[in-house]
């Protein structure tokens, strides 16, 4: 018997021989920093923008290039609508190229830069996507170690529930039987355990705690003239809700904020235990287009592949030329359906889905036929890419 063997979309992400320009036309700066720059690129094959990481090989040395090279094969490997997705990679003697998706609407830095704070509704819709996110990272044994509103990326709309987190340079695949002792991150985010060199995935939900905080207030929890100032802070790790800038936040919010900077790392809660809060709960619901919905279900339940050719060629359409559009539009869907935000949809999920959009009932049959069609990788679950290439439309 022949086994068959299932393409996954991230089969298609990697390193591509030849040159970059025989694929892309390069285009403007998008920004700058140490080790090169940021340019918009359009994809020759299916005019898609995206964008290009240049890094000259001069300029680092070889911790940094075993941190991007670490970046990319996690990147190669997450699968969520929130992390910002990488298409391709190429390298030549003097430079490094990392071709993702673009995001148009700049930093969340600049965001709370220009509008002082946010509503607590829209914190609480931020913070359930910034959540999402870690929580799959952490389920999948992934540890980012530096969140902080550099590294969380707008859309053009500026919308909070199309955020896309990037630099996974200093994140790592970690043992969860053993702690970790590398001191890295930033001073206002940095959590108390990195700092005494002692800590696990949890650093992770400090720094969520600190977000959140700066973007209800404006101003960051442990303050300081120069780094050292503001560690002795995070170590000594009290914060208050005393500026009158919180007098008219609601207390299920502070209590939040509250449980996130917990001292102890055993105390703090889970990603997951976070995404279940009431103030994330009640404020964060997920509007989403009724037809988007009805589409993407009726495509979900008729998808067949009667052929691992076929799916190939379906995995890297959806890896490789779907439209940002498109891709943006069934992410929303997706996360709608994701009610604990796992990263994953499980069968119960699948079937509110159907209820809430169709207002039928789906049968255990319907459901198990469907996972037989669209779970390739028999996890259980259906992923994000494997929603991806059943739910796009076929045309």
């Amino acid at each position: 018997m022949v086994e068959t063997t299932h393409a996954r979309a991230s089969d298609f992400v990697g390193k591509t021989q030849g040159k970059l320009r025989d694929y892309y036309r390069i285009g403007k700066i998008l920004g700058t920093g140490a080790f090169g720059e940021v340019r918009m690129c359009v994809h020759r094959e299916s005019s898609a923008q995206r964008a290009v990481k240049v890094l000259r090989k001069s300029h680092m040395d070889e911790d940094e290039k075993r941190m991007l090279f670490n970046e990319i094969n996690i990147l190669k490997e997450i699968d969520h609508p929130n992390i910002v997705k990488m298409y391709e990679f190429f390298e030549d003697e003097k430079r490094y190229y990392l071709v993702t998706e673009i995001c148009k609407g700049g930093e969340l830095f600049d965001e709370i830069l220009q509008r002082g704070k946010f509503s607590e509704r829209d914190g609480a819709v931020l913070m359930k996507q910034v959540l999402s996110c870690i929580n799959y990272c952490h389920q999948n044994n992934i540890v980012h170690r530096d969140l902080k509103p550099e590294n969380i990326l707008l859309e053009q709309n500026k919308e909070f529930d199309a955020i896309k987190i990037i630099d996974f340079g200093t994140s790592l695949v970690y043992d969860p039987n053993k702690s970790l002792d590398e001191k890295l991150g930033t001073p206002y985010y940095i959590a108390p355990e990195v700092l005494n060199k002692n800590y696990n995935s949890k650093c992770d939900i400090w720094s969520c705690g600190v977000i959140a905080y700066i973007v209800l207030s404006g101003m960051p929890p442990f303050n300081g003239q120069s780094d050292q100032e503001i560690m002795k802070k995070v170590r000594a790790g009290s914060f208050s809700f005393d500026d009158k800038v919180w007098n008219n936040i609601s207390d299920n919010c502070k209590d939040f904020i509250t449980q996130l900077l917990t001292y102890k790392q055993e105390e703090r809660p889970t990603a997951s235990q976070a995404l279940q809060h009431p103030w994330i709960v009640e404020l964060s619901t997920t509007v989403v287009d009724e037809k988007s919905a009805c589409d993407a279900l009726s495509n979900l339940k008729s998808f067949k592949v009667d052929s691992s050719m076929k799916q190939a060629t379906f995995a890297f359409i959806a890896s490789q030329l779907l439209s940002k559009q498109e891709r943006d539009g069934l992410a929303k869907v997706f996360k709608a359906f994701d009610k604990n935000g796992d990263g994953k949809l499980s069968y119960e999920e699948v079937k509110d889905g159907y209820l809430d959009h169709y207002g039928k009932v789906m049968s255990d049959e319907e459901v198990h036929a469907m996972f037989d069609s669209v779970d390739t990788d028999k996890s259980g679950f259906i992923d994000y890419s494997e929603f991806v290439v059943a739910a796009m439309n076929e045309e």
